[in-house]
């Protein structure tokens, strides 16, 4: 006996029980606070596609993803006493430090150090103003600090100075890139206790991304910088997760610093192994040392996180991002013969491997 035809555009036989992923976009890049209203209203829409514990307010993680809101930060940052220089010349890093003193002291010089390695200026920090009490009973347990660091690029750091064209905040994106990669692995390696409780959400000067181990409507009571009308973007990223094959935290809630990602990636062994076994291939003529890069994925992170780390890595080295997402999918698998990953190298570029994912997957790329 035949099923009925479904009644609307949606076939409820290919419903999957997965993470809730949005956005909301002025096509024409025009910034507006209502751009951020609209994309916490879409999370806080998407609540039914998260999931909680036993500890009902406190949930997998929620997030949002945008723009970096230049004239709130330099408002923020001048009540601080830190000069910005022109908009596209700094970048800005969301930054979770260990509730314990002396470990979160230990980040901050590692970061500061790591900044002037690179060459680049530490213009300064800020603390995040954020409501403790907004998270769940279980994620004030492992609640951290929130910081924001603000780094400066060469001679473009001066305030006052001219802000920066395309190709030169490409080169800013790089240095950020490499500076992040470079943390997180001092970080691991220093064996502090709490090294696992220190996360860069998202270190850019086009985007930045407010996350945390909430529930969605509790994105916008806990980080307070959201409800200020001067906080404004041309664009949105949300997502509500729902935790499968890893343990809900802090760092694991979406968006990525490129990708908010809904579902599960079934070759990821597969594919962080190509990854791994080819990281001695890698080559290109935009970093100087490719391997202060490694390790390429991260290997604390989720399957999400190992796909936002493989993705960054395609358009940091000279990709479009069109191009880095057109490299994801595996080829046929018509021919049982083949493998599920699909890896090139160009002389330009670094081997990489696509990976394969039955679900959706949205990406924020913005020159503005």
């Amino acid at each position: 006996m035949q099923g009925q035809k479904p009644r609307w555009l949606l076939d409820p036989r290919t419903e999957r029980d997965a993470c809730g992923v949005g956005f909301v976009v002025n096509v024409k890049g025009e910034r507006s606070h209502d751009i951020i209203e609209k994309g916490l209203t879409v999370l806080q829409n998407l609540t039914h596609r998260g999931a909680c514990g036993c500890d009902p307010l406190t949930g997998d993680g929620a997030g949002i993803l945008v723009q970096v809101p230049d004239a709130f930060l330099r408002r923020e940052c001048a009540a601080a006493h830190v000069a910005l220089p022109a908009a596209g010349t700094y970048g800005v890093g969301m930054v979770f430090l260990p509730p314990e003193a002396e470990q979160a002291k230990a980040c901050v010089a590692l970061v500061e150090k790591v900044i002037a390695e690179e060459g680049q200026t530490l213009l300064g920090w800020r603390r995040v103003p954020v409501d403790e009490q907004a998270p769940g009973p279980l994620a004030r347990t492992v609640l951290p600090h929130v910081r924001q660091v603000f780094v400066g690029s060469g001679a473009l750091a001066r305030p006052g100075a001219g802000g920066a064209d395309a190709h030169a905040q490409d080169t800013l994106e790089r240095k950020l890139y490499l500076i992040r990669k470079r943390i997180e692995r001092l970080v691991r390696a220093s064996g502090m206790p709490l090294a696992e409780r220190f996360y860069l959400p998202s270190l850019s000067s086009r985007t930045i991304v407010y996350k945390g181990l909430l529930q969605p409507e509790q994105i916008p009571a806990f980080y307070h910088d959201l409800s200020d009308p001067l906080f404004v973007s041309s664009l949105a990223l949300v997502h509500q997760r729902f935790s499968t094959n890893t343990f809900p935290s802090w760092d694991r809630a979406h968006p990525y610093r490129f990708i908010a990602h809904n579902g599960e990636i079934n070759t990821l062994r597969g594919n962080v192994n190509w990854m791994h076994a080819r990281q001695a291939l890698f080559a290109s003529p935009l970093f100087d040392d490719v391997q202060k890069l490694f390790p390429i994925i991260d290997p604390t992170t989720s399957d999400s996180g190992q796909f936002d780390n493989a993705l960054e890595l395609l358009q940091r080295t000279g990709r479009s991002i069109a191009h880095a997402i057109m490299m994801w999918p595996p080829r046929s698998a018509s021919s049982t013969s083949r493998p599920r990953t699909s890896c090139t190298r160009t002389a330009s570029s670094p081997a990489a491997c696509s990976w394969s994912t039955p679900s959706r997957a949205a990406s924020s790329a913005t020159r503005s």
